[in-house]
């Protein structure tokens, strides 16, 4: 297997189909079968390839800052992370989760940031769950117009520290649209 980053722009017409295949078999009811990005498109993406060349699994990564209880911090997100089905179980998940990690070496990332239904991959590799009430730039997906502001807690939300700043459960200010 083999994991290539590749930036957003420079996806061509094959590869955008073979996303948009896999992105559609694992988000199937609630992702658009006609584009490879949910609300926004990610910075980049990690691919998985088998030998064949063949998609394995994606995930898209968006760098940006937002506003911790004041706190300016910077944050990758991690977006949309799917394996095919034939290829789940195998631990390819988590090697993407630890081709993030090396990426995130000495740059200047304090914290991953993701949502997650099912935590337990991310909490085996590292990712805690966090309590905050977030502000955010609501998208109307299937129109891809702006809705308003949303401003609630969010179950869902994860964090990985990577940097030397303290999280802290207070207001997380997105400046911009949810991942």
């Amino acid at each position: 297997m083999k994991i290539k980053k590749v930036v957003e722009c420079e996806i061509d017409n094959e590869l955008s189909k073979d996303i948009q295949v896999l992105l559609s078999e694992s988000f199937q009811d609630i992702y658009p079968n006609n584009r490879i990005y949910f609300k926004q498109v990610p910075h980049f993406r990690f691919l998985a390839f088998n030998e064949d060349k063949h998609l394995l699994a994606q995930v898209g990564l968006d760098y940006r800052v937002m506003n911790l209880s004041g706190k300016l911090i910077k944050v990758l997100g991690i977006i949309d992370l799917c394996v095919s089905r034939d290829s789940r179980t195998k631990g390819i998940a988590s090697l993407l989760l630890l081709e993030i990690d090396k990426y995130c070496v000495e740059k200047n990332i304090d914290f991953l940031l993701l949502f997650a239904d099912n935590k337990k991959l991310y909490l085996n590799n590292g990712y805690k769950s966090v309590k905050n009430k977030c502000k955010w730039l609501k998208i109307d997906n299937k129109n891809q117009t702006i809705l308003g502001i949303g401003y609630e807690e969010i179950s869902e939300l994860m964090i990985k520290k990577i940097g030397m700043n303290e999280w802290d459960e207070g207001d997380l200010d997105f400046l911009g649209y949810l991942y």
